[in-house]
Parts: C-alpha cells; structure tokens; sequence
C-alpha cells in the first residue's frame, strides 16, 4: 500500500533542521492526531444540548443521551487492549493509517444522524473505535522513542492535544448553529480525516526503524535493533505474562477509572447543568467552559509528566485527584457565569494532570518493552468509568431531575481514587527487570536489555 512504503524523504533523519531528533517529528504527528481523534469526546458535552432541544431536530432526553455517550466509552473501553495488542503486533505506522480512514467513515456517518440508534452506531460502536485507534497504540508508541526526558515529550504531546481540544470546543459549537449538524461533522471530518492520512508516510513505528537511536540514548546505552517478527512478538508475549503479576498493572486501570469517573461526569454535564441554570444561551458561549478547562489543563498536561519523572507519579497523580475533587465543590453553589469559569479554571489543573502520567508510570514499573497491551488495560479502566459514570449520571439526572447528585458522584470517584493510589508500589525501580531472560530462554536469542531503569534516571 503507497501510504505505508515507506518515502524517500529530502532530509537525512541523523541531519534533521537544528538537529532535531526524529522522536519529536513522531511527537508533532502523534499531537495532530490527538487535536481531532481526542476533541470529539472530550467536548461532547457540546452535543448535548442541540440533541436535548425541544425545539431541535432531536429532542431526546437527558438519559437516552446519557446512555448512548456511556456505549461510546463502553466499547472503546472493549476495543482499548484489542487495538493496543494490535499496535504492539503490527505496529503505530498501520494504526494510524486505520484510524484516518475510520475517521473519515465515523464521523461522515455522524453527520447522517437522525434517530437514537444511529447516533448509537454511528457515534457510540464506530467513533469509539476510531478514537481507541488514535489513541492506545499510538500513545503507548511513544515510549519506545525516547530512553531519557519521556516526560517532556508526553507533556508536549498532552499539551498539544489541549490546546486543541479548547479550539475545537467552541469552535464545534459555532459550527452546529451556523451550519446544522450534518455540515459540521462532515466538515470537520473531512479536514481531520484528511490530515491524518497525509502523516501516514512520516510515521515510524521506532527508532530502529530508521537506524537510529531513541531520543537521550548514550554510548553506555544498549542499543536499539531491529528484530524479525517472530521475536517481537515472543517479546511481546513474554513481557504482558510479567506484567500481570505485578499490582499495578491490575491497581492502575482501576484509578484510571475513578479519575475518569470523576471527571468524566462533569465534561459530559456542566454545559447542561449550565443551561438548566439559566448561565448561558449560546453553544459557542457555552463551549468557552470546555475551552478554559483544556486551556488550564495544557499547564498540567506539559507539568505532570516531567515532573513525575523528577518526583514520582504517584504524589502527581494523587495531587491532580485531589484537585479534581475538591474544585467539584464549587459547582454546588455555582449560579452566574464567573463562578462558572473560575471553576473551570481551578477544574482543568487537576483535570489535565489526572491522566497524562501513566505512560510515564508504565516506564517506571516496567522498564523497556511493548507497552500497547498494558496501556490499553488502562484505557479500557479509563473508559469504563467514563461510561458508567456518565450512563449513571444520566440516569440519576432524568430520575431526580437535579444535578447536585451526580456533582457528589464526581467529587466520590475522584476522592476514592487517591485512596487506591496509595496502594501502588513505590515506582523509584523497575519491577520486571529480568523479564527478557525468559524471551532468551525460550528462543536462544540474544538478549537486550528489557529495564533501563526509573525514567527519573539520568545518571
């Protein structure tokens, strides 16, 4: 296939503009990839309002919509170790071919939606699988590009994304009431499915790949090699076997999910809770909430992530639930449109730290290896507490008709994930350092080293 041979580029990878290493040209792929495949759940609690309308072309209720978003975050939480299994086997390269075009499929079948079983198919099985694409391989790739400074170049990646998802926001508002709903998706399909797919012949799946080594790599360093397919994937096999006796593999998508929970809840809710309180009229108006949070949270996206390595995960990850709870609170009292985005701002700290540092914490525990599957456990845990916490939210705002329930909801996951986060290891040594002396027993090959050591490690 012409899109994945790969292309004779102009430039020399060792003799890149500046001498910018080939690990951040992955970096600025993977980012815009993130700006459209992560901005459609992140703000979908702009659509909620125009599928609520009496007066619209819709009118479902607040739980029919509920329950259809939970379904999204349902099967993206089934498909999340599928597609990270996925990209571990075949590698980021083609992931990121399938995610384009089931991009462009998604969400021009988005545009077409009429009735509540097409949103559900359209939105809640096709989209989740177009985002769990973008999503779990591509992000697990991430590690294996960098053997020092992996949290800069997460916390860019997070970082990007956003900014992106604060453009998108109100910008996807804008468009609904200037254009309708079906110029809208199809727009901003046809933009984002188009660029992903002219990235496809710059993405590499690692470093080998063009003989070169990750980002940070030293001479002391093993290097990186290029390994036939059979022993990827005995590599691959043998590093998931390691990984699941440990506890934090099982710990992890367990706080994943009450942050996302947490969370979840309020992306979802606040621009109807906002509504019902009478604080905005407008969806572009509205949509500035989700922009002031993803704009907040681009400061502890970038954060987190460095200073996890520096620090330890751990107290980022509780620090960042803490926050998420505690803001909640507000949202109780909350009647006028300043209180709103104050909350909004205080909200996106907690929000973009929340989340951006498991691929670090993954380094941490496991040292070097494929991470695909495991970071896609953690977003199946991720994405099942979105989608419980949202069809439950849903329900319990059509059975009560209020929504200070659902805050107490959000502020509870968020406050029982800091109690679980204390139950981790210590992340200060790699837990699985011996894990590639079985893959050489098993096949007499040569072995290459599987930990390189806490990802705080510079020495």
């Amino acid at each position: 296939m012409a899109l994945l041979d790969k292309p004779e580029l102009r430039f020399s990878v060792g003799n890149l503009p500046f001498g910018i290493h080939y690990s951040w040209i992955v970096i600025g792929i993977l980012a815009t990839v993130q700006i459209f495949a992560s901005s459609i759940s992140m703000a979908a609690g702009i659509m909620v309002p125009p599928l609520n309308d009496p007066s619209g072309d819709f009118d479902w209720s607040l739980g029919t919509i509920g329950l259809v978003i939970a379904s999204y975050y349902l099967f993206g939480a089934i498909y999340a170790p599928m597609t990270g299994w996925l990209g571990d086997r075949y590698g980021s390269r083609w992931m990121l071919l399938a995610a384009a075009i089931m991009y462009l499929i998604s969400m021009f079948l988005l545009s077409q939606v009429t009735q509540v079983w097409h949103f559900f198919i359209f939105f809640g099985i096709l989209l989740s699988l177009t985002q769990s694409l973008a999503m779990v391989p591509l992000m697990a790739a991430v590690s294996g590009w960098f053997r020092r400074r992996l949290g800069l170049g997460i916390g860019i990646l997070w970082g990007a994304g956003g900014i992106g998802t604060g453009i998108m926001a109100p910008l996807m508002g804008g468009f609904i009431e200037a254009f309708g709903w079906q110029g809208t998706f199809m727009l901003i399909g046809g933009v984002g499915g188009g660029i992903m797919l002219c990235l496809v012949p710059f993405m590499r799946n690692k470093p080998a790949d063009l003989g070169i080594q990750p980002y940070g790599a030293r001479e002391t360093d093993v290097a990186a090699i290029q390994r036939d397919k059979e022993e990827e994937r005995l590599r691959q096999k043998v590093f998931n076997q390691h990984t699941r006796r440990t506890k934090p593999f099982w710990n992890l998508p367990l706080i994943h999910g009450l942050g996302c929970a947490g969370h979840g809840t309020i992306l979802i809710y606040l621009i109807p809770m906002a509504f019902e309180r009478g604080v905005f009229s407008s969806l572009a108006s509205a949509g500035i909430l989700v922009s002031i949070i993803s704009m907040v949270s681009v400061i502890s996206r970038f954060v987190t992530p460095i200073l996890a390595e520096q620090y330890g995960t751990r107290r980022m990850m509780a620090t960042s639930l803490s926050i998420q709870a505690l803001t909640v609170m507000i949202l109780f009292w909350a009647q006028d449109a300043w209180v709103f985005y104050v909350f909004a701002a205080a909200f996106g700290l907690g929000f973009g730290g929340e989340w951006t540092g498991y691929l670090v914490i993954n380094r941490q525990y496991f040292g070097d290896g494929p991470m695909g599957t495991i970071y896609g456990w953690q977003t199946t845990g991720a994405l099942m507490g979105h989608a419980v916490a949202t069809g439950l939210a849903g329900l319990v705002i059509y059975a009560t008709g209020s929504f200070e329930v659902v805050l107490g909801l959000s502020v509870g996951f968020s406050a029982f994930g800091v109690l679980v986060i204390a139950l981790l290891d210590d992340t200060s040594h790699v837990l699985i350092p011996d894990w590639e002396n079985d893959v050489v027993q098993s096949s007499g090959l040569n072995p290459v080293a599987g930990a390189i050591g806490a990802v705080g490690d510079d020495d």
